[in-house]
């Protein structure tokens, strides 16, 4: 029980719901208990004695309880939906939240397939139980303490004969319960990886089409769905063993009743009606016990799905907010990093080695290198999307640890190599950052980034829905978009990491003609592989495996005969090679 001690904040706020669900669940369990009185009432006075009399009375009391019950049934399934779906979206609500605040390091090792598994068939499986777990619970409880009471009402050695197999029955639903947990906890891990591979699959579907590894990605499907199966299996096994043991075990009680109260009867020491009355009660019994089998099931997978829950819950959150954390009205873009050495994990090489540098307000800054040499690090250090092991990141002279997260990421201005398009308008993806803005407002930012003239162009202009991932589009009109929506935040600081790599040569030369307006006041990180969008930088970083190795203007760097004259030569080389040919 200690997982769902650990979610109560989730289900106890709607206590008020199960609590009236309980009231009726009671009521329809006293009425149950009433059929097998009617029915020995019926058998003992009417037939037996002859008191035709009574027809009427049961007849319309039975009438009675069957409308009751109705409307208690009705009542207490209601409202235990309603306590159900109430707690998990308070749940779902909370999971989502945290799953905003997580850092990327809890990314980096996450898979969006297991994420989605837990948000959904898990959520699912918890609030199945919530709604109708722990209330069936309840009702086989009442109903087999009401059904032991009446029963040894009527005779009490007959009961405790009918009572003696119980203690076995439950050794066995206690054993199967230990046996089950275990394999439906397998079963939410392996779906979580099922779910991976499909969500990857198609997302990559594009990637495995043009390298023609369908059959690759079907084997590696086959894999996964093999696993789901024999996990599948196995949980079927665990039932099939024990279910057929309960029913035996509950056979024999009825057996034992059969003979014993049989004899009773024959004997005059029990009526016949009494003892038909006692199957009735003791199936009340026997049904709910093995019926506890099923709920244990439930718990079971509630349990597991709880545990999956909680691991989101319950994650590190890497980078916390101080609670005086600074806001103001604007940052002017002074960074300076002093000695900051940064590791993903203290397993992995420093992804940043001993790097210092000032970035003063206004000033372009680029940063070259090779894949993995550290230039993106640098710019997720100032957003503190990961926190440096060593030294310091500063803005306007305050650790980027003393800002408030929201306000300072909502000045610095990211676009992304890769970048991502959302399935709503262009409109709408534009003014993501920044849904107050007016049309005009999103209009020239998108001018500034060349992105205007083909979005007139689409059918809706503007209000262009986009596909998946901003599918429809173009790499190079997705970018611009992206870019758009960085500049309409109007940020101090402006990260372009790659920024104009998905775009041809032309509209690389416009995109950087409109940036260098957009430039002005603020300051501006460049990442890139080609030269030609760093020229313009009023200071170049030069990195190799983490380290700063090279700094200074581009007319500089290209004299030292450093690693970034080795990048130009190799850049240029062909069309300095054209010149030479021409002359």
């Amino acid at each position: 029980m200690e997982t769902f001690k650990k979610l109560k904040e989730f289900y106890w706020p709607y206590k008020k719901y199960f609590i009236y669900s309980i009231f009726f669940v009671l009521m329809v369990t006293g009425i149950t208990v009433l059929y097998p009185v009617i029915l020995q009432l019926t058998i003992d006075e009417v037939i037996d004695e002859g008191r035709y009399g009574l027809i009427p009375y049961l007849s319309i009391g039975f009438i009675l309880i069957m409308m009751v019950k109705g409307v208690t049934n009705f009542s207490q399934q209601y409202l235990g939906d309603l306590f159900g779906v109430s707690s998990v979206y308070r749940l779902r609500d909370a999971l989502y939240k945290k799953l905003q605040s997580l850092s990327f390091t809890y990314y980096d090792n996450a898979r969006t397939g297991d994420l989605m598994s837990r948000l959904t068939m898990d959520v699912e499986g918890f609030k199945f139980f919530l709604a109708a777990g722990f209330k069936e619970l309840i009702r086989v409880v009442i109903l087999m303490l009401t059904s032991i009471t009446v029963m040894f009402y009527y005779s009490v050695p007959l009961a405790l004969v009918t009572m003696a197999v119980m203690p076995l029955l439950i050794i066995v639903v206690k054993q199967f319960d230990k046996e089950v947990h275990p394999a439906f906890r397998s079963i939410r891990k392996t779906l979580g990886k099922l779910n991976t591979r499909i969500q990857e699959n198609v997302s990559g579907m594009n990637t495995v089409k043009s390298l023609s590894k369908e059959d690759f990605e079907i084997e590696r499907f086959t894999v996964n769905n093999q696993d789901y199966k024999e996990v599948n299996i196995k949980t079927s096994n665990i039932w099939a063993k024990y279910f057929p043991f309960m029913e035996f075990i509950g056979n024999i009680a009825m057996i034992a009743l059969l003979i014993y109260g049989g004899s009773l009867v024959i004997n005059g020491d029990m009526r016949l009606g009494e003892l038909v009355a006692f199957f009735s009660l003791v199936s009340y019994i026997i049904g709910p016990l093995m019926h506890l089998g099923f709920i244990v099931n439930q718990f079971s997978q509630a349990k597991a799905a709880g545990e999956r829950l909680l691991e989101i819950l319950e994650a590190p959150e890497d980078i916390e907010e101080k609670d005086d954390a600074i806001v103001r009205e604007r940052i002017k873009g002074d960074v300076t990093f002093k000695n900051v050495t940064l590791k993903y994990t203290e397993d992995d090489d420093a992804a940043l080695k001993d790097i210092s540098f000032e970035a003063p307000p206004g000033k372009i800054i680029g940063l070259i290198g090779a894949t993995g040499s550290g230039k993106t690090s640098i710019t997720q250090l100032m957003t503190r999307f990961y926190e440096p092991q060593e030294g310091e990141v500063l803005i306007d002279g305050k650790p980027t640890e003393d800002y408030d997260l929201k306000f300072l990421r909502k000045h610095i201005g990211f676009v992304l190599q890769e970048s991502f398009l959302f399935s709503t308008t262009i409109k709408e993806n534009i003014a993501y950052g920044s849904p107050e803005a007016s049309m005009d407002q999103i209009i020239a930012a998108a001018k500034r980034a060349q992105a205007h003239e083909f979005i007139l162009e689409l059918p809706n202009g503007y209000d262009t829905m986009l596909g998946e991932r901003g599918m429809g589009l173009s790499g190079g009109q997705r970018q611009r978009i992206a870019i758009a929506r960085a500049l309409l935040i109007d940020p101090s600081i402006l990260i372009l990491d790659d920024a104009t790599s998905a775009v041809d040569m032309e509209t690389e030369f416009k995109i950087q003609k409109a940036l260098k307006d957009v430039m002005q006041g603020r300051t501006t990180f460049i990442i890139a592989h080609r030269i030609s969008s760093l020229k313009h930088a009023d200071e170049i970083i030069v990195l190799e495996e983490g380290a700063i190795v090279e700094r200074g203007t581009h007319d500089q760097l290209l004299n030292n005969g450093g690693p970034y004259q080795r990048i130009y030569d190799i850049q240029y080389q062909d069309k300095h090679a054209v010149m030479g040919s021409v002359q």
